[in-house]
């Protein structure tokens, strides 16, 4: 790949990991009052499993997504590299915000 679209990829990641985490860590106070911190620890863990199947359906099964990625205008290769950039920003995101601060409050 060209090294000039790498380095912006990566930037757009690294800012929507930021502002994914900094939105969770405002937005997701509540569910530390609604729900405690044990089910706040839970939301990591889904979102990695969650994204996870998807991406690793997309990379063992491509042809069950070809649809949904010729509707998108793009390969299943190309989501699933979305998809695996969205898991890795959500779970971050997600460890940052909510998996840390319940690792120190049990």
């Amino acid at each position: 790949p060209d090294p000039n679209s790498y380095s912006a990829f990566m930037g757009n990641f690294s800012s929507i990991t930021g502002i994914l985490t900094v939105s969770m860590v405002i937005g997701c106070r509540k569910i530390f009052e609604k729900f405690g911190w044990g089910a706040a620890a839970a939301v990591t863990p889904i979102t990695v499993g969650i994204t996870g199947i998807i991406f690793f359906s997309l990379i063992l099964f491509p042809a069950m997504w070809g649809p949904v990625a010729q509707l998108l205008g793009t390969t299943p290769l190309m989501l699933a590299v979305l998809v695996g950039a969205a898991q890795n920003s959500a779970s971050k995101a997600a460890k940052y915000s909510l998996f840390d601060p319940c690792k120190e409050m049990a």
